[in-house]
């Protein structure tokens, strides 16, 4: 095939139950000029043979097998550098796209020429249920309306490269797609934009980290001070309004 126009970046780490679904969402694309590459952070499920069945009749699936069982981070890193898009799309392994996702979300780029997007997204149960119709975002988002807004959803990201640049996710284990966003918003764009068009669904899987509230205060928290070096009375300034955000997002 001739150069993708959007590589789409997932991570997977047995996810075996979703990742058929999470593939054929991205395959049945509107938009069809794209590269899907799933880095495999060493399952111990059938998530290989479920992707590579899949690469055999769709050669925009790519899959890549990490040697050491590395974190999203790291995952995400590699499926970047292996990347040929001009354009970075993220999607994690057990949510799933819209069918015009890319097509609706490119057009809002180059429209406007926006360098990062994101956009709404519904969420549902781990059988494919809708709990919520439509998760507004808000219009933009700068760096310091990003910390106390953690409002893009890593599954509804899009990133101009030959606008932002090569960049790459901090190395940490949990929240490095708010902490890329937070180091894109200091460097290379002021602002990112929302589309409030519901183009992504959210699967909330009881257990997971991003199913941990504790989980989720702990790593806003570490972002704040370890990631962003924030001095205590910001972190604890930012910390307030992100909680505040978060109590409203569930009224």
């Amino acid at each position: 095939m001739n150069k993708p126009i959007i590589s789409v970046i997932t991570p997977v780490y047995n996810a075996e139950k979703y990742i058929e679904n999470t593939i054929n969402s991205v395959r049945e694309q509107t938009f069809a000029h794209f590269e899907m590459i799933l880095v495999d952070d060493c399952s111990t499920d059938n998530s290989r043979e479920v992707i590579e069945k899949i690469t055999k009749v769709d050669s925009r699936v790519k899959y890549v097998l990490l040697e050491n069982n590395s974190g999203a981070a790291v995952a995400r890193n590699t499926g970047i550098e292996a990347a040929k898009g001009r354009y970075i799309a993220f999607l994690d392994s057990d949510d799933v796209w819209k069918k015009d996702k890319l097509s609706q979300q490119l057009n809002f780029m180059e429209k406007n020429h926006y360098a990062f997007t994101y956009t709404a997204f519904e969420t549902i149960t781990e059988n494919g249920e809708i709990i919520q119709e439509k998760v507004l975002v808000p219009k933009s988002l700068n760096y310091k309306q990003l910390l106390k807004n953690t409002a893009i959803a890593c599954s509804t990201v899009i990133i101009d490269r030959s606008l932002v640049g090569e960049f790459s996710m901090p190395l940490v284990r949990k929240g490095q797609d708010t902490a890329t966003w937070l180091k894109l918003l200091k460097g290379p764009v002021k602002n990112a934009y929302g589309l409030n068009e519901v183009l992504s669904s959210y699967r909330k899987v009881k257990g997971s980290i991003s199913d941990d509230k504790l989980s989720a205060l702990k790593r806003t928290w570490n972002t704040y001070r370890n990631i962003e070096k924030l001095p205590l009375p910001k972190a604890v300034y930012y910390f307030t309004w992100y909680v505040l955000n978060a109590i409203k997002k569930r009224i």
